[in-house]
This record gives C-alpha cells, structure tokens and sequence, in this order.
C-alpha cells in the first residue's frame, strides 16, 4: 500500500496535513488573475501553440511572462497546455517553446504526446510534465508507465469512478489530478471526431465545434419524430460538480483538483474557485467535525447554465447524467457588477458595469475576503457624478452607494426574488 499521508493527530485532534491544490481555468488575463484573487494555487492557460481551446483568447509568452509573475506575487503557479494531438506540421518549434515556457518559470506543461514529453525529459527542463486526460488513463499501471517515462503527474481520465480512483491512488506514487467541476464530453475523455465529420474543425487539435450541442432531428423508419426545433435532440452530458464528494476526494490524498472552463467567463470562474475554496479550507480545518453545507452547492448553482451531475463518480453515467433537449439548460443568476476600488469615507465604489441593472433592484456582492451580502441599489451615478437610474451600456465606469466595505475585484449579481 502507497497510501499518502493525508493527516495526522495534533494536540489530540486530527488535521490534514495535505491540501489538496486548486487549479483553475484561465483564457485570458482576466480571468487568470480572477481565478487566483478567488483562491486557486495553480491556473492552466493555452499558449499560442500545441493548445486545445483554439477558441479561448490564448496566451503569447508576454502573456505567459505577465501571468507568472503575477501568480508567483500571490503564491500560486502557471500550467500551460500543450495537449494537441500532433500531427506532422506541429512538430517545428516545440524545443524552443517548451526552452522559453521554463525561462518564464512555468510550473508545468500539461502534454498528451509521447514525443513532447521526450523532448521536454532530453531538453532536462525544470518545468514538471503533467500528462493530459486526453490520454484517458483510467488504471494504476498506465500510472506508472507513464511515470517510468518521466512524467510528474497524471491527469486522469473523467471516466474514473470513485471506486477504482481509491485503488489508484492506493497503488501509485506520482502526482494525481482530478476533475470536480465543468463540462463534460459526450466522447470519451474528450476523443470525438463529430466535430471532424461535421465541421472539419479537429477537436482534439483545438478545434470543436461543439457538435454534440447542436439541434438534431430525430427519425424513425424515414419518419420525422420531433415537430419543433424545441423537440429537436442533443446529446450533450451535463456539467460535473462533485461539490458534495470533495471530502471523500480530501481524505483520499488527490494532489489537485481540475476545473475546467477556460472559455468561462470571470463571474463564473470567481464563483467557482472560491465556492471549492471555502469548502476545501472548511473541510481540512476540521475533517471530523465538518457538516456539508448546502450553502457551496447552491453557490454553483448561481454559476450554472447546465443541468449538473456526478458524472461517473459512481459507476458508469446513466440517462440522467445526459442533456436530450436544450430545455433542460438553466439561467445563471445575472453578472452586473465588478468592484474596480472604494473611497471607504465616502463610501462610494467605483465599479464597472457588466450587465444591465437599474436602481431599485437587489443585488448580492460577493467577494474572496468576505462573506455574501445583499443590498438594494439606491443611489447610482455616471462617470461625471450626475445622478442616473438605469446601467446599460457594457463596461461603463460608474459609481455607487454601497451600505459596507467592498475591496477591488468583488463582483455583484441581480437576486431573483
């Protein structure tokens, strides 16, 4: 048995003693410097090469420097993907990449080439190599196959159940990454060629276009089933959140846990991470007393536009971890508002508009330093300080009357009464 150790007995009470890291999507700056303000250790980015999420606003390696920086200043790490299926035209100009990615101080590659974990072990970098789950490894001895070749850290395959994850990590001594939240594919671990056949766009070379969300007719015998666009089939997997699991994850001694979403947006990311964030920090601070708090599985919701599921954390999916109609997709509560700074005298917020919202309505403010609250808009202005009711133009500097302290970065969404 390898079983890490995870806790241990301190002054008559026991504490975990391996945190497991958080790490976040980020497709732009933005949304880098969101995800780690709200609480990630570690981000995974796209470069402008060997990245999937073509459709994300990738990062240059000025990008890439300004990120690690900024990341180091706040304790936390920069992963970048290089997880393209290789084909013959992407091999120039890997070495020199990967020589400038560990130049910047990149924590990690995340790679799902046997080649460019090759040349990274050749080029004796000190970047780790993190295997991608498009590799879908779902057993102990792939684990460590890839781990005789070098590789730091395995990212598991979505397909991995609860049940075989426990013997995994019983079995193997490299890192272990998993996911707990975010989109699924209908294909395996991410393997799809719909999107190939479709719309000549590669999904596993950065470009899906989604296929398995489009709107398609339903036949039977040459008879057309559905009626309406409305009745029209998908077949699309509904979005994983183990928010519940996460205890069970902790004391199982997972390295890091993976949220996916780089084309999410900065309301999203920052609900998210700091939802997990409170509820890793709540559980590790007291393991044998924590009581789960349906406060963190509401917050998801407040993020979500898809139905939500376990996924295959307890066996192979069913019928009801799928989406068969479009209907089933859920409003997100409404991103109005992100703190830019705060005259605490005056208590007047500075604020960037980012969705219509007029005075009279309730807004929640919430925030990485603390807890939720609600107010009513009372007093609203423009840039010139007249007086105004309405916000409607997208990311207009305005200023508001807020009843507490608010820091720069929290960020406000409508209350649907």
């Amino acid at each position: 048995m390898l079983m890490k150790e995870i806790s241990k007995v301190i002054n008559g009470r026991r504490v975990i003693i391996k945190k497991p890291e958080l790490l976040a999507p980020a497709g732009n700056l933005e949304k880098l410097k969101t995800a780690i303000i709200y609480g990630a250790n570690a981000v995974f980015v796209g470069g402008k090469e060997f990245s999937l999420r073509s459709q994300a606003s990738n990062f240059s390696l000025d990008d890439i420097k300004e990120a690690v920086i900024f990341a180091k200043e706040h304790n936390a790490d920069v992963h970048v993907t290089c997880n393209i299926i290789l084909h013959q035209e992407n091999l120039k100009g890997i070495e020199e990449y990967l020589k400038a990615l560990d130049k910047l101080g990149v924590k990690a590659i995340i790679v799902a080439d046997v080649n460019m974990v090759r040349i990274a072990k050749q080029l004796d970098l000190q970047l780790e190599i993190h295997l991608s789950t498009q590799l879908s490894i779902t057993n102990s001895k792939a684990v460590d196959f890839w781990s005789a070749l070098g590789v730091n850290r395995v990212v598991l395959a979505r397909e991995v159940e609860y049940s075989d994850l426990k013997d995994i990590m019983n079995k193997t001594t490299i890192d272990i990454e998993y996911f707990i939240h975010g989109a699924m594919c209908i294909h395996y671990s991410g393997r799809c060629m719909l999107s190939n056949y479709y719309s000549h766009r590669d999904a596993n070379r950065g470009g899906c276009s989604q296929s398995c969300r489009w709107n398609y007719d339903i036949y039977e015998n040459d008879i057309k089933l559905n009626t309406s666009k409305e009745d029209a089939f998908t077949m699309s997997s509904k979005d994983l959140a183990l928010v519940k699991e996460i205890p069970k994850l902790i004391e199982l001694g997972i390295d890091s846990f993976k949220i996916e979403g780089r084309m999410k947006s900065i309301h999203y990311i920052a609900t998210i991470v700091s939802t997990y964030r409170k509820l890793i920090d709540a559980y590790c601070d007291n393991p044998d007393t924590f009581i789960f708090d349906e406060f963190f599985e509401l917050e998801t919701l407040k993020a979500a536009n898809r139905c939500l599921s376990t996924g295959f954390f307890y066996g192979v999916a069913t019928q009801n971890q799928q989406i068969f109609n479009l209907r089933d997709e859920q409003p997100t509560q409404e991103f109005v508002i992100r703190v830019v700074e705060y005259d605490e005298e005056k208590r007047i917020a500075k604020i960037e508009q980012r969705n219509h919202f007029k005075v009279g309505e309730l807004v929640e403010f919430f925030s990485p330093k603390k807890e939720h609250w609600q107010m009513t808009i009372k007093k609203l202005y423009n840039i010139d300080f007249e007086e105004i009711e309405i916000a409607n133009h997208p990311m207009e500097i305005l200023f508001l009357e807020v009843e507490q302290v608010v820091y720069a970065n929290d960020m406000a969404r409508k209350v649907t009464k």
